[in-house]
């Protein structure tokens, strides 16, 4: 997507091999389990944020009084396959990068599902394993004014964008790794878990079948939560009956500060509206924020518990 940070290659050296490979076909392409990986930093991946109409400043204005950080010129584009017209900004906050989108013309179809971009070493590359693994391309790769782009759907209808750009800039590392939240049917999750963990090269840091409920505005209920933590970032997963109160289900990230009770009195004070919380798991304190425009964010402290 536009705006969003270029592709940081791993070496000079890695480019050259890469052409080399394209350009021998006498030689064998290596497995992709010896290939470079396909994430380039957590820093790189962006959160999409699909404002209402007319309230991209008040957002990044919000977010940045928030959580601190800077943002790229306001630019207006069409950053997807058929015409459509945006505004589009990259916040570039220490606890997440945003994408952030005020669409002037409808977005096409399925633009807006997604619930974040993943910068790849190799786009094509990357359509490939994930059909591979067990996801769908629902948008094959198409030009965007500075690279390319593809949407890959994990089952349980999780959609994420893959995108490369033609030049490489260089960003900072983030002070925290936001968290991408998802929700899942239970007969969705053995295969969701099965593509998303052989295409993010993840693994399972915990497995709670019977996590108290209450984490999601239901005391007295449980339901299983799932950790998972990748090069491309880490995941929280919800699995459940689909019974959630507001908000639970509009947040598409999580982000991790060090105080809590300070961040949300940021947040307020910027604008924002507390929707529930924060409360106090055996796990991490947490609350859900719903910032200028409409984007509803998780936010917890830093500190696991467990």
């Amino acid at each position: 997507m536009t705006m969003r940070l270029s592709l940081r290659l791993l070496t000079a050296v890695t480019a050259v091999t890469a052409l080399a490979f394209a350009t021998a076909p006498s030689a064998p392409a290596a497995p992709d389990s010896a290939r470079p990986s396909l994430a380039v930093g957590p820093q790189y991946d962006t959160a999409h944020v699909y404002v209402t109409p007319g309230t991209m400043d008040s957002f990044v204005g919000s977010w940045e009084s928030t959580f601190g950080g800077t943002n790229t010129p306001q630019a207006t584009v069409d950053v997807t396959p058929t015409p459509s017209l945006t505004k589009s900004e990259l916040i570039l906050s220490p606890v997440g990068t945003l994408s952030v989108f005020d669409y002037q013309t409808p977005a096409p179809y399925p633009f807006g599902a997604e619930r974040t971009g993943w910068l790849v070493t190799d786009l094509d590359r990357g359509v490939h394993k994930a059909d591979s693994d067990g996801a769908n391309t629902v948008v094959t790769p198409f030009a965007d004014p500075i690279g390319r782009d593809a949407v890959v759907q994990f089952p349980g209808g999780i959609d994420a964008q893959l995108y490369w750009h033609t030049k490489a800039p260089s960003y900072p590392a983030l002070a925290s790794v936001p968290e991408n939240r998802l929700y899942l049917p239970s007969s969705a999750a053995r295969s969701f878990l099965h593509a998303y963990l052989a295409f993010t090269g993840g693994r399972v840091v915990s497995d709670d079948r019977q996590a108290p409920g209450a984490e999601l505005g239901l005391p007295g209920t449980s339901y299983r939560r799932i950790r998972i933590s990748s090069p491309f970032g880490d995941t929280s997963v919800a699995v459940t009956d689909g019974h959630l109160p507001y908000p639970f289900g509009r947040e598409s990230t999580g982000y991790a500060v060090n105080d809590l009770a300070t961040t949300l009195t940021k947040a307020r004070a910027a604008g924002a509206t507390v929707l529930w919380g924060p409360y106090a798991s055996p796990q991490r304190d947490s609350a859900m924020v719903q910032f200028p425009g409409g984007y509803i964010a998780e936010i917890h402290d830093g500190g696991s518990r467990s």
